[in-house]
C-alpha cells in the first residue's frame, strides 16, 4: 500500500499523539528532573515519529533498519516511564497508560496497522 505522505501513517500519527502525552505527563515531573529522565524521556518519544518522515521512499533494507531504530526507542521509552513509575515520578496509572500506547506503537511496526 503506497501513502503518498508519512502523516497518513497510522502508526506515525499514534507516535505523535504519544509524544504529545509524554510532553504532559513530564510537565508533572519535578523540576530536579529537567535534564535528566524528563529530557530522555520527551527525547526517545520525539525520536519514534521523527524517524517516519525519512522513510517514504528508502529500499526495503533501509526501511527495516529504521523500523528497527524507532522500535528500540519505543522500547527506551516504556523501560524510562518504568523508571519514573519506580522512583514515583510518574503515578502508577499514568504510565500504565503511557506504556500501553507505546506497545501499540511497536505492535504497529511489525506490520499490522501501517496505513
Amino acid at each position: 500500500m503506497s501513502v503518498a505522505s508519512y502523516r497518513e501513517l497510522v502508526v506515525w500519527a499514534k507516535a505523535m499523539d504519544l509524544a504529545a502525552a509524554i510532553y504532559e505527563a513530564a510537565a508533572l515531573m519535578p523540576k530536579r528532573e529537567e535534564y535528566r529522565l524528563t529530557a530522555q524521556l520527551i527525547r526517545a518519544a520525539i525520536s519514534v515519529p521523527a524517524i517516519a518522515r525519512d522513510t517514504r521512499a528508502l529500499p526495503a533494507r533501509r526501511m527495516r533498519t529504521f523500523v528497527s531504530i524507532a522500535r528500540g526507542s519505543t522500547a527506551e521509552l516504556e523501560t524510562l516511564l518504568l523508571l519514573a513509575e519506580r522512583t514515583s515520578l510518574l503515578p502508577t496509572e499514568s504510565t500504565r497508560r503511557l506504556i500501553a500506547s507505546a506497545e501499540e506503537i511497536g505492535a504497529c511496526s511489525t506490520g499490522s496497522t501501517v496505513a
